[in-house]
């Protein structure tokens, strides 16, 4: 399960990667658009367009890399006075209770609503605008999908640090630091 879990991390660390980069690009994007606005007077609908998708797919993919590493906003004024074994067992039941059945439940109504969107073709209603509105509407599903997988992971790495067999998981740095 563990070897599971590392390739979970794997990939997730990749999207991390992915979504790093295309923010320096939504960042190069924008500036360019800015300037092209206020020193040529001009402006395009599809690169602002574009600027949100982009944006969609760095929050919505990037939400699952943060979870992973533990750099989250986190509320430390009780969590930090407890011992390791119970911060282990609130990460566990919280990816148990909350963050996997709250993900497949937003895949599941997200899933429809892009397939609706899919199934119209949906475009821009904006004239000059990109024609996948139905691709940033699918972000919800694969980003909360993404965050599914981190749960999965999260769930086998602190279960087998709870039941005694993650000492070698936590020297091999596979539990990330939280």
């Amino acid at each position: 399960m563990t070897r599971l879990a590392d390739a979970a991390d794997a990939l997730i660390d990749r999207v991390g990667g992915f979504t790093a980069w295309l923010t320096f690009v939504m960042v190069l994007l924008i500036s360019g658009n800015t300037l092209a606005r206020y020193f040529f007077n001009a402006s395009t609908v599809w690169l602002q367009e574009l600027e949100w998708h982009l944006l969609a797919v760095v929050a919505l993919w990037g939400v699952s890399y943060m979870q992973l590493r533990g750099s989250q906003v986190r509320v430390d004024l009780f969590y930090q006075h407890y011992s390791a074994r119970t911060k282990l067992w609130i990460e566990f039941l919280t990816a148990l209770l909350v963050m996997l059945p709250f993900s497949l439940f937003i895949c599941w109504l997200g899933w429809r609503f892009a397939a609706y969107s899919w199934s119209l073709s949906e475009i821009s209603p904006d004239p000059g605008g990109l024609a996948w509105r139905w691709a940033v509407k699918s972000l919800v599903v694969s980003g909360y999908a993404l965050l599914a997988v981190v749960a999965l992971s999260t769930l086998v790495r602190t279960g087998a640090l709870l039941a005694g067999r993650g000492a070698a998981m936590q020297s091999n740095g596979a539990h990330h630091g939280r």
